[in-house]
């Protein structure tokens, strides 16, 4: 129960100071392009992805992190889909103007409007409109174990989340480190990312299941 619990505040800070994911390669970048360069060439660059991620969450009591992992894809702007597969399933679908979240054990699905839920959040980097500065304030965050850093603040301090960091190396997202308003931080490595890939529209619909539970702003089509 505990696992699911802090899984499932994850899922939530994903949603809103989120989540959730990304990745590429850009020819021409070397580990001389520091982290802002690198971070602004990759937003540019890269319109769709999909990969895998390992997730882990820390929290400011010290209790034993939680571990999540799981694949995305996305096509900007505004469309996702980003799915846990461990330790349980929990999916998180964009289609461009409503963010669905289901959890498949409870059968439960949540709607809200997609610019609500991206706003000024680590997930708008990702798959928002690719205008970095209208949201962040983005500062160089030097190197670390072979990564060079962007330091990222959210320019609405109702973001929901306090700063974010984005390591980065030749142009390739690596990883995201994202510290929200209840001192929580959500750490996310990608270990597999193909940039630019042909995707299938679908992958960015959702139809709530049969029998399922829907709350929040519910087109009249899914109803």
């Amino acid at each position: 129960m505990s696992v699911r619990f802090g899984v499932g505040r994850a899922v939530r800070a994903l949603v809103r100071s989120l989540c959730a994911a990304g990745l590429l390669a850009i020819g021409g970048l070397t580990l001389a392009a520091d982290g802002v360069e690198q971070l602004r060439q990759f937003v540019s660059s890269t319109r769709s992805a999909e990969g895998a991620f390992e997730q882990t969450v820390v929290a400011k009591s010290g209790r034993r992190p939680q571990q999540a992992a799981g694949s995305f894809a996305y096509a900007r702007p505004g469309r996702f889909h980003w799915e846990y597969d461990q330790p349980y399933r929990q999916v998180l679908v964009g289609d461009g103007t409503r963010l669905w979240t289901w959890d498949p054990d409870l059968n439960q699905v949540t709607v809200r409007e997609i610019g609500e839920a991206l706003g000024a959040t680590p997930a708008a980097i990702l798959f928002g409109s690719g205008e970095l500065e209208e949201g962040f304030e983005l500062a160089d965050g030097g190197t670390d174990n072979g990564l060079s850093w962007v330091e990222a603040r959210p320019k609405k301090t109702e973001s929901g989340f306090e700063s974010l960091r984005i390591g980065l190396q030749d142009g390739q997202l690596r990883q995201m480190e994202m510290r929200d308003n209840f001192g929580q931080t959500t750490f996310i490595r990608f270990t597999r990312l193909q940039p630019n890939p042909q995707l299938d529209a679908g992958r960015f619909r959702f139809t709530p299941p049969a029998g399922a539970d829907v709350i929040g702003d519910v087109p009249a089509v899914a109803r």
